[in-house]
């Protein structure tokens, strides 16, 4: 609870900040790979200078070493005259690897995601590999926070009104998941998205993972 507590201003910050297009690139998590048969549930709001959205994720694992996310949800978007809805849809996979150890006390997974937003004579179409590496800090035997920063090799296919082009980015991703209780954790992330020509660079973050 001292935890919750300590995170509330910097997650106030997260919330007032403005910034970017919503990601559907993100993971809002770390590195360490869930383990099989267990899951983690998500929500969250994305804040930008000209996008406002939610998004619900599902993480699974079947296989020692790899799990699974599936995101969706819905956001508007200002394109200066107008403001439309559209639909934000992606999944990824992670693969463990590296382990905390006593002399590398970190997680690094590797990946690669998929991501669709569409609306009204609006397609965007994102995929690339991902890198992820996050280290937990835990001073007492329950709970800890752990910070995380992740980048991407992102291709999208960009069709809105009359442009239609293929752009190429690398978003970086540094957050946080602090956890409040053994099944509630609170995450902050900001995203920069370094080389996007067409959506906004920055693109702030606020939510919870829930594992089950």
């Amino acid at each position: 609870m001292k935890r919750f507590v300590l995170a509330l201003p910097a997650l106030a910050l997260l919330l007032a900040a403005g910034g970017a297009h919503a990601q559907v690139s993100g993971q809002y998590t770390g590195a360490a790979v869930l383990e099989p048969n267990s899951h983690l549930f998500g929500a969250y709001l994305d804040v930008s200078n000209s996008t406002v959205g939610l998004m619900a994720q599902l993480r699974l694992s079947f296989y020692p070493g790899v799990d699974f996310g599936f995101q969706g949800g819905p956001s508007r978007v200002d394109m200066g005259s107008s403001t439309i809805g559209t639909v934000r849809v992606g999944g990824d996979f992670k693969v463990a690897a590296h382990r905390p150890n006593s002399s590398a006390p970190f997680d690094v997974a590797a990946g690669a995601c998929l991501g669709v937003e569409t609306g009204d004579n609006y397609s965007l179409l994102s995929l690339g590999p991902t890198l992820v590496v996050s280290r937990t800090f835990r001073p007492g035997q329950a709970g800890g926070t752990t910070p995380y920063a992740s980048t991407t090799l992102l291709f999208t296919n960009i069709d809105v009104g009359s442009e239609n082009e293929t752009d190429f980015s690398v978003p970086l991703r540094l957050g946080a998941d602090f956890t409040a209780a053994p099944s509630l954790h609170i995450v902050g992330e900001v995203q920069f998205r370094l080389g996007d020509d067409f959506r906004d660079t920055t693109v702030f973050s606020v939510g919870i993972n829930s594992p089950f």
